[in-house]
């Protein structure tokens, strides 16, 4: 049961600190407005994305767009919560990368699903570069599923890579 707590706990803590943020760029910083922060690196932008991760059916003027980009994150973030359910009431066998992977998924899941829902698309106003390269801007609950799906893809090379038999040691810690 603790460890479900937890699981949940963190995906609360994702999803307040994306509204926060979300909510305080709203307020304090005009659409497209970009405030430099460090030169050629990293901007504060206030952007709204219509459209799904890198702006794909943004400019869609079909009816279904919402439908298919609200009803999608539902059923994405169903089954991620649904796996974060089976892995918590299973801790002992299941590690705690994976644990923490898929709280931070499923509490980034849920601060888009509620700009999606709320607003009829997601703030976004994290801007990188590197180089000449710029990274489409992104925010809080992004950076948590970016980091989330990460540490599943550590910890399933991790457990592909023990040998035989030491596997469900490794997933106890």
């Amino acid at each position: 049961m603790r460890a479900r707590l937890t699981a949940f706990g963190i995906a609360a803590i994702v999803l307040l600190i994306d509204r926060a943020t979300k909510m305080l760029i709203q307020s304090s910083v005009p659409r497209w407005d970009t405030y430099v922060v460090i030169p050629g690196i990293f901007n504060i932008v206030h952007t709204e994305n219509r459209g799904a991760v890198f702006g794909i059916m943004a400019e869609s003027s079909s009816e279904w767009r919402a439908f298919v980009l609200i009803g999608l994150s539902l059923v994405v973030t169903g089954l991620v919560a649904a796996m974060l359910w089976q892995a918590t009431s299973h801790a002992s066998r299941t590690g705690w990368a994976m644990r923490l992977a898929l709280a931070l998924v499923v509490g980034g899941a849920l601060g888009n699903l509620y700009d999606r829902l709320a607003q009829g698309g997601v703030t976004d106003f994290l801007q990188v570069f590197i180089g000449s390269y710029e990274w489409p801007a992104f925010n809080v609950a992004d950076s948590a599923i970016s980091v989330g799906a990460g540490l599943l893809l550590l910890d399933l090379i991790r457990h592909r890579r023990q040998p035989d038999g030491s596997q469900h040691a490794a997933q106890a810690n």
